[in-house]
């Protein structure tokens, strides 16, 4: 495998970031009739090239089989994802002066959930999801959405059709892409002369400091340091003059950007990130040579745990059908004998059944007749806010528990 930025050889021995096995997508949801078919593993092992710091999985599978018109996530189902997008929208509004003349663009734009905030300040928006579900969904909310997926070519026919925009963002995206370079060179390209693009992805210091390594999956083809994003921009005539750290996400980093001759001199939180980068050793490879042993350890911990509470005639169920779930599922070998199932609020993914565990998916009320012992949360960025909503589960005696970074059982 070649480095997708680089180009530099990566090596399946001397390069490994973490080997989490074979898996599934995580977000390949069955219905009853997959089950009796057989399900297509992939490697889930990760590399990280020693020349641009560029961590990635190999494209076992085409992005149009992953992001495809089945897919189950769809974003309007966190509150606090909601509310975080409505604060981002009312600080890009006020930081560079948006109004009814501007034109704003989301990639991966999902179900609306950002632009409807953008539209609702009467700011013109349209929203690039190659996912069909989601964008029929945006689209009912009146929000205008082109199925495709982005990248150079689509931003040059759209300017050629259309125009530039004001800002283009993406929430969550840039992970997700095969060809890194492709998507970065299409953000320069239907971008105004001053416009500006706005970028989160989750920080690949606070996956390693944390063991977030279920976070790694077949959709995430990279796994980002601002080193790397700031080489990968600066390679396709972008430049960063701001960087906010979020806690969304386990951790993540906000870029601001604009074209490279247009950008004003970067504020003091980029070279601030960057420092903290070097300093963690992040641009050497012993950086991350603790993480594999940190996983085992969190996938025996939570097996040990699943296993005694079988043992002790206690239910522990799920909530979260996370793709992070997925990844931590699988890589522990849990099946339905030692979680019964998992509750999730999103009716696309009830009804149907965790990819390789094969655990089903309910809609919360199950929880409420099983009376579980315990509630094993698997998105566990989201504990505060499910804890909150699930809180009546205290009143049986319910306990709550979550794996990463560490087993933690609510007292």
């Amino acid at each position: 495998m070649k480095c997708r930025h680089c180009a530099t050889a990566l090596s399946d021995s001397d390069d490994v970031f973490v080997d989490l096995g074979t898996a599934p997508p995580s977000n390949a949801f069955l219905s009853a009739d997959d089950l009796g078919r057989a399900e297509l593993h992939l490697p889930l092992k990760v590399l990280a090239c020693r020349e641009c710091g560029l961590v990635q999985i190999d494209e076992l599978q085409r992005r149009e089989q992953l992001f495809c018109g089945d897919y189950v996530y769809f974003s309007s189902y966190s509150s606090s994802w909601l509310a975080h997008a409505d604060r981002y929208v009312e600080q890009a509004v006020e930081r560079l002066g948006l109004g009814a003349s501007s034109r704003v663009m989301e990639v991966a734009s999902n179900d609306g959930y950002l632009l409807q905030f953008v539209a609702r300040r009467g700011i013109p928006c349209v929203g690039v999801e190659p996912t069909a579900g989601t964008a029929a969904v945006a689209r009912a909310k009146g929000i205008e959405t082109i199925g495709e997926f982005f990248g150079r070519e689509f931003a040059r026919r759209f300017v050629a059709e259309r125009g530039p925009v004001d800002l283009v963002l993406g929430n969550n995206v840039l992970a997700h892409v095969p060809d890194i370079d492709d998507f970065v060179a299409g953000l320069h390209d239907v971008l105004a002369p001053g416009g500006t693009v706005t970028v989160e992805f989750p920080h690949l210091l606070r996956l390693v400091r944390e063991a977030q390594f279920d976070t790694v999956y077949h959709e995430h083809f990279s796994y980002l340091s601002l080193h790397t994003v700031e080489r990968i921009f600066a390679a396709h005539g972008l430049a960063l003059w701001d960087v906010e750290t979020l806690d969304t996400h386990g951790g993540s980093l906000r870029v601001w950007a604009r074209r490279a001759e247009r950008c004003p001199a970067p504020s003091a939180r980029v070279a601030d990130v960057l420092r903290l980068e070097d300093e963690a050793g992040m641009r050497g490879s012993d950086f991350h040579r603790g993480l594999q042993s940190r996983a085992d350890r969190i996938k025996d911990d939570l097996l040990a745990f699943l296993i005694a509470q079988k043992r002790a005639g206690k239910v522990v169920a799920g909530y979260g059908a996370a793709a992070k779930g997925n990844t931590l599922l699988n890589y522990a070998g849990v099946r339905p004998d030692l979680l019964p199932f998992v509750a999730d609020a999103s009716p696309h993914k009830q009804g149907r059944w965790l990819p390789g565990s094969r655990i089903p998916v309910v809609d919360p009320a199950r929880l409420d007749a099983a009376r579980p012992d315990y509630v094993l949360i698997l998105p566990w960025n989201l504990r505060t806010e499910i804890a909150a909503q699930l809180r009546h589960v205290r009143e049986w005696g319910g306990r709550f528990v979550t794996a990463v970074p560490e087993l933690v059982i609510d007292r």
